[in-house]
């Protein structure tokens, strides 16, 4: 017997793999990829956790459907910024359970706990993801941690999993989960990508700025986690690096939109829409060279991939701050 539990590389999943796994269930732990679960790829993380918990490993990369499906139409809306977490899990579940007969599997299951999240582990929101799943009949979602709470799904009725040594764990609290996880002598479970930014405010903010301007693809994903983003006056995105971390996380975007600039001293890594306008390029170049430890008179050579742009810097940083993308959010 094989079941395909989706890993997020958390406690949860790791639990829910663990008490499958004891049971004497193969597990194949599949993440699905949909590019938003934060700023570093933590996928050999993940696969260490998995084999912790007893678990083989798979990554499906679904980032192009998701965008195109789920991201800007939900069934079921968002939450308070850009999440559309019922639809995003239901959707997560259509997938897998698609995969079920290549993998060999007959059921799936989830870490998921009944109460823990306001929007998609309601009793209501889990009956509206297993309708988006196509599982309303099958009922071959299995929620182990929450399992006594809940009404016997088909692993259970027909005996391949026994009941009993499920568990009826709902809310916040993590006190039993923090419990299993002593007992088994675990001590590297916290989430290894963070949250899901599309739950927080200002990646939400800098998507709902990009949609205004431009199409969102793959690539802006990457591009919208790092460095102040800033509008200039003829449409054009200006992204400035903060700090070392952030500009080198900003040359390993590859976006086919964008161009890079060079500073001729120390400073901020910066990417520019190539089809951005003389004029916007011009302050473009004032704008990253601001951003470091210039001189206010003095003229600097800055190149981009396709020309070199001579210019001064702003006379202060206040100056450049007028075209944050979101004045609101300053350079966050």
């Amino acid at each position: 017997m094989r079941a395909v539990s989706l890993f997020s590389g958390g406690l949860d999943s790791m639990i829910a793999v663990k008490l499958m796994r004891d049971q004497g269930i193969d597990v194949t732990a599949l993440h699905i990829k949909i590019g938003f679960s934060g700023t570093k790829d933590v996928s050999k993380e993940m696969e260490q956790r998995a084999k912790m918990a007893g678990a083989d490993f798979k990554i499906v990369d679904v980032r192009e459907e998701y965008i195109q499906d789920i991201l800007f139409s939900p069934v079921y809306g968002y939450g308070k910024n850009f999440n559309p977490c019922i639809d995003c899990h239901g959707y997560m579940f259509k997938i897998a359970k698609a995969m079920m007969g290549e993998l060999g599997a007959s059921f799936l299951v989830t870490g998921e706990v009944l109460g823990q999240r306001p929007m998609s582990q309601r009793s209501e929101a889990l009956k509206q993801v297993s309708k988006l799943a196509n599982d309303k009949e099958d009922k071959l979602i299995l929620r182990p941690l929450s399992a006594k709470l809940m009404e016997p799904t088909t692993p259970e009725l027909k005996g391949w999993v026994d009941r009993e040594k499920l568990l009826d764990i709902s809310g916040r609290s993590r006190d039993k989960q923090l419990q299993l996880a002593k007992e088994w002598g675990w001590e590297d479970y916290e989430s290894p990508g963070g949250g899901c930014l599309l739950t927080e405010p200002v990646y939400s903010q800098k998507i709902r700025e990009h949609i205004e301007h431009d199409e969102f693809s793959v690539h802006d994903i990457e591009l919208l986690k790092f460095g102040r983003h800033f509008r200039l006056p003829d449409g054009a995105k200006l992204v400035v690096g903060r700090h070392k971390e952030d500009n080198e996380s900003l040359k390993g975007v590859n976006h086919p939109n964008y161009i890079s600039i060079k500073l001729p001293i120390a400073g901020p890594f910066s990417l520019i829409q190539k089809n951005a306008s003389p004029q916007d390029r011009e302050l473009a170049a004032k704008i990253a060279i601001t951003y470091t430890k210039s001189s206010p008179d003095q003229i600097y050579k800055i190149e981009f991939e396709d020309g070199i742009i001579a210019t001064t810097p702003l006379p202060s940083r206040a100056e450049a701050q007028k075209y944050f993308f979101d004045k609101k959010l300053g350079g966050k």
